[in-house]
């Protein structure tokens, strides 16, 4: 018997690339069905080029475009080359720690102090939009395969907006992973409300939004693919290592504030205050590698370099291999992230 789950896809810029080995391991398993996706920025990304291959070719078609989408976010050609490479390099977080001492602020940060995605006048161009125009959208918003959910925030109302479906267009997706202070809001008509619409990264309001994978026809469980460190041990004291950790707060807030909400209702369920069916006793699940994850920082998610992404996309690959032989008999059963112990 199969087992069915919903994916919930975080954000990070280059770090989706753990995202990828992730997915690329998932996709082996015959017998595990993914019934829907809710992705934010490298998230969405990574879903809607999932969703288009899958449409294409199942699950080997979803593992092939994967790899194309991620070679071109790399601009290489091969990188089974850049994994011989490898062998030789030392660990990326100890390529993170140099960049980071050569360039104590980067060009993306202190250009943001002084200037604007605006000033470049004809020579604005996000360096993501042919990787995103590349994705065929009659695959994307089929109606077969995954449900396909990808949040961005509405830069007007500063709320988020889900587009689901048949509202999945090249544009949701710059939206979804629009940072301000590089790229130029993404405005478009929302099929919604008829009315253009400026949108940012959906990471400030949902990362990833979980509750479109609330609704009653979708499993109970919820496997969270999380590439933004939940913890940090040691205080940061350098410039570099104080906005590294505000930028993964402010990234990490919104998926907290759901999964608290999650634990509110399952307290609930438990203790009889509500009746069982009335809301979703949602299944928690989280797939990650934080001792990664804090070896690198900012500067490494806005460097897509070959190297990264091959290491990333392994490293990816490992730990879904690691949550498989530990928790594949737990899916459809039984929660394996514990949210008592994570809000105490």
């Amino acid at each position: 018997m199969s087992k069915r789950i919903n994916l919930a896809l975080q954000g990070g810029g280059a770090h989706g690339a753990f995202t990828w080995g992730v997915l690329d391991r998932l996709l082996q398993e015959p017998d595990i069905e993914i019934a829907a996706m809710s992705g934010t920025s490298a998230g969405a990304l990574n879903g809607a080029a999932l969703k288009a291959g899958w449409a294409e070719a199942g699950a080997e078609g979803a593992r092939v475009l994967l790899d194309r989408v991620w070679h071109q976010v790399g601009a290489v050609h091969d990188l089974r080359l850049t994994g011989w490479i490898a062998q030789a390099l030392p660990p990326v977080g100890v390529i993170n720690s140099w960049m980071e001492q050569m360039m104590p602020v980067s060009p993306a940060d202190l250009a943001a102090l002084v200037t604007s995605p605006y000033q470049y006048g004809a020579l604005y161009r996000n360096p993501l939009e042919p990787v995103v125009r590349s994705l065929n959208y009659d695959r994307v918003c089929a109606s077969d395969g995954p449900e396909l959910h990808i949040a961005a925030t509405n830069v007007r109302t500063g709320k988020i907006r889900v587009f689901s479906g048949p509202e999945v267009s090249g544009e949701v997706i710059l939206a979804s992973a629009c940072l301000p202070t590089l790229f130029q809001a993404v405005e478009f008509t929302d099929p919604r409300t008829g009315e253009v619409e400026a949108f940012w990264d959906g990471g400030y309001t949902g990362n990833p939004a979980l509750f479109p994978l609330f609704r009653s026809h979708l499993p109970d469980d919820v496997v969270i693919v999380n590439i933004n460190p939940l913890r940090r041990d040691d205080v940061p004291q350098t410039p570099q290592a104080i906005q590294n950790r505000i930028n993964e707060i402010s990234f990490n807030s919104s998926l907290l504030r759901e999964l608290r909400a999650i634990r509110f209702v399952k307290d609930l369920i438990a203790e009889g205050r509500m009746e069982r069916g009335t809301m979703k006793d949602v299944l928690v699940h989280m797939v990650a590698d934080d001792d990664l994850m804090t070896t690198l920082s900012v500067t490494s998610k806005v460097t897509p370099t070959p190297y990264l992404l091959h290491t990333l996309k392994e490293a990816g690959r490992k730990a879904c291999d690691g949550f498989l032989s530990r928790h594949k008999a737990d899916l459809n059963a039984r929660a394996t992230v514990s949210l008592e112990e994570m809000f105490g």
